[in-house]
């Protein structure tokens, strides 16, 4: 028992000794460490002071919609990213913009066309419904999504300096890349039906283009700054969405809203004063109307006689509805960081 304690004291006096050694070879490396530092003499001399004389200039870019389209590496890399969000975990992705819109076509198709029998004397009515549907389609996701773009993107707004309009863009190119496989289809169905494009045909697709698209863009910057403000207008959007397939001549033709000219004309100018409702018929003048047998015929019963006249006044419209839209969402964007 004695050798046994005996032992175990000696362990620890060795221990302790072996720290002691440790401790004082450390003590001397730090000595001679310390003494082969150089010694940098002091600086003497006027203090130099570095002046700025300039005007403070807000971090948040300014550029608008201008610089969205300066910086198209960035806006791409937006648009991969949303798509790989919106396609995360999904078995059909790219899919689902063909599914959709089938569906809601063979449903009208069969309703309107089967049942109801609305179409009465259209000549290839399945495309006068596609055309309206795809472009309705269009117009729907990128109001709907831009009004969401700045709420979903919100760790990007507070964090990363970048125009804030990137984001709606950002959505409205999504939808377009969602809308262009559906636009290939509709081309391939007129094709096969005789399309006779003239050069009236295809102003008449450029200008419904332009329309389509200023007046999609004005919609998603003013409800996107207001969903910052109050989450109510993503609903409300979402609501009034459901109703825009009815509010433009694709179930049925447009004879029957001519027809309220003269019985209801309040009626009749409210339901033309719709950008949307005149670039679908502008968009049918482009692809419905040139696979129809008689298309003179056709651009005088099935389109409205001033259908040029309200075009160009509608898109300077929607272009002055685009630049307010403009300042409105630059007005309001000053306080997204504090809202969010």
């Amino acid at each position: 028992m004695r050798a046994a304690n005996k032992a175990e004291k000696k362990v620890e006096i060795d221990e302790r000794g072996r720290r002691k050694n440790a401790a004082k070879r450390a003590r001397a490396l730090a000595e001679k460490k310390a003494d082969s530092m150089p010694v940098v003499a002091p600086i003497d001399g006027p203090k130099a002071e570095r002046v700025v004389d300039a005007d403070l200039v807000s971090p948040s870019p300014r550029g608008g919609i201008i610089e969205v389209l300066q910086q198209r590496y960035l806006l791409r890399l937006i648009v991969g990213r949303e798509l790989a969000q919106l396609y995360a975990a999904s078995v059909l992705g790219l899919m689902w913009s063909y599914i959709q819109p089938a569906l809601r076509f063979t449903i009208y198709y069969f309703v309107f066309g089967v049942v109801i029998h609305a179409h009465g004397n259209i000549q290839y009515f399945a495309i006068h419904l596609f055309c309206g549907i795809v472009f309705v389609h269009y117009f729907s996701e990128t109001w709907a999504g831009g009004t969401r773009s700045i709420w979903t993107n919100r760790n990007m707004v507070l964090k990363m300096r970048v125009p804030r309009e990137i984001f709606p863009v950002a959505s409205m190119v999504v939808a377009f890349y969602h809308t262009g496989p559906q636009i290939l289809v509709l081309v391939i169905a007129c094709i096969l039906a005789g399309w006779a494009l003239t050069p009236g045909a295809i102003a008449a697709g450029i200008l419904g283009t332009l329309i389509l698209v200023t007046f999609a863009m004005s919609m998603a910057l003013i409800f996107a700054a207001l969903n910052v403000y109050y989450r109510d207008f993503q609903n409300i959007v979402a609501t009034v969405t459901q109703f825009l397939h009815f509010m433009v001549p694709m179930m049925y033709p447009f004879a029957l809203v001519y027809e309220l000219r003269d019985s209801h004309p309040v009626a009749y100018q409210l339901y033309m004063a719709n950008p949307l409702a005149e670039a679908v018929l502008l968009m049918q003048r482009f692809f419905w109307a040139p696979t129809t047998d008689n298309q003179a015929e056709v651009l005088k019963t099935e389109f409205p006689p001033d259908l040029w006249e309200r075009g160009l006044i509608m898109l300077v419209l929607c272009f002055g509805l685009l630049y307010l839209a403009q300042k409105f969402f630059a007005r309001l964007e000053g306080k997204f960081p504090e809202r969010l």
